[in-house]
């Protein structure tokens, strides 16, 4: 029998967390989660679960009834200042004992949610008006990009190579991670793979005549990406040290943790964050912003945002010219000569 791919363990395990959010909410809901799962992964069912039940619980406070109890008829009654009234309430509530406060973006994807469920009950007939899709989004302001510069990208590597950020303890360990997290840290910065993608690749996924990897992107599609001399030695460097940590040969994951098993999102984070912190105190640098180092980088030598869309796996570009920011710094830069005043 066929071992399970990294990916399909991942999904069940969002499946499970799915039926979980879903059984606290209104029988219809089921019918939701049901029609909309062709054309959404089960990450983003996961979330739009988690948010639906944050709106019933307000629901179920407005309404003074269970939230389970819920009905159609209720959702069909309501107004759109309602809906306007809970995004306020998001702006902080309790839950569990704890406060927990929304900003701009919290809040548009918690409409987002609501907006996808009052689409598809409109459009099947169950509710009497899509009060929802009169609710406006709130304005999003643009976030600073934070990115690594050249230095800092060296500097990052140096630490990884050193073991000055680790204490006594970890020293130890790092006779056995420092060739793995320097492939880690120099694949990011290389490729501009997300997070989900490198920890979710394997050894046989790698083909180094070619200099070239097969990656899972969001929503299951694969594709192949390459990857330039310095990356290769890194990885071939920790594939060798890979061979002598006695792996069961069932483990195919390209990137293992000190158990022997495929390294998690949060311990990838981890590391990211404690060498950035060396290189660069000031920035808070995740695998993301690594992301986002690469991008910019590759824009500026390239000077084509369609190739840096497609190599970053973004289905528009706008995602891309809205995450790198530095590409319209560099564009305003390149023209601030080219009118000439006498």
């Amino acid at each position: 029998m066929k071992s399970l791919t990294y990916f399909e363990k991942r999904d069940i395990a969002n499946q499970r967390k799915i039926r979980k959010q879903i059984a606290n909410l209104p029988d219809f809901c089921y019918d939701f989660f049901i029609g909309i799962e062709s054309n959404s992964s089960s990450l983003t069912r996961v979330n739009y679960a988690m948010d639906l039940n944050i709106f019933f619980d307000y629901l179920a406070d407005l309404l003074h009834k269970d939230k389970k109890s819920i009905t159609l008829d209720d959702l069909s009654n309501l107004k759109s200042n309602q809906i306007e009234q809970y995004l306020s309430h998001l702006s902080f509530y309790e839950l569990e004992g704890k406060v927990i406060k929304n900003g701009e973006r919290g809040k548009a994807r918690k409409l987002a949610s609501v907006r996808s469920l009052f689409k598809y009950l409109f459009n099947h007939d169950l509710i009497a008006a899509n009060v929802a899709s009169k609710v406006q989004t709130p304005k999003l302001h643009n976030k600073e990009i934070i990115r690594l510069e050249p230095d800092e990208v060296s500097r990052m590597l140096d630490a990884v190579a050193s073991n000055n950020t680790f204490s006594h303890r970890q020293k130890a360990y790092n006779i056995n991670t420092k060739e793995r997290d320097n492939a880690l840290v120099t694949l990011f910065l290389g490729t501009g793979i997300r997070i989900s993608e490198c920890v979710g690749l394997n050894v046989e996924d790698f083909d180094f005549s070619q200099n070239a990897f097969k990656v899972t992107r969001k929503g299951g599609n694969q594709t192949v990406l390459y990857f330039s001399k310095e990356v290769a030695d890194a990885l071939k460097i920790w594939l060798k040290k890979r061979k002598t940590l006695g792996i069961d040969e069932n483990e195919h994951a390209m990137f293992i943790s000190l158990q022997k098993r495929r390294i998690s999102t949060r311990a990838v984070e981890n590391l990211v964050k404690k060498f950035a912190q060396e290189a660069t105190p000031l920035k808070k640098i995740s695998p993301h912003k690594l992301r986002s180092t690469f991008g910019t980088n590759l824009y500026r030598e390239t000077k084509d945002i369609y190739i840096v869309a497609d190599v970053l796996g973004h289905k528009d570009v706008n995602t891309t010219k809205k995450h790198y920011a530095a590409i319209s710094e560099d564009m305003r830069k390149n023209v601030a000569n080219k009118v000439k005043i006498n």
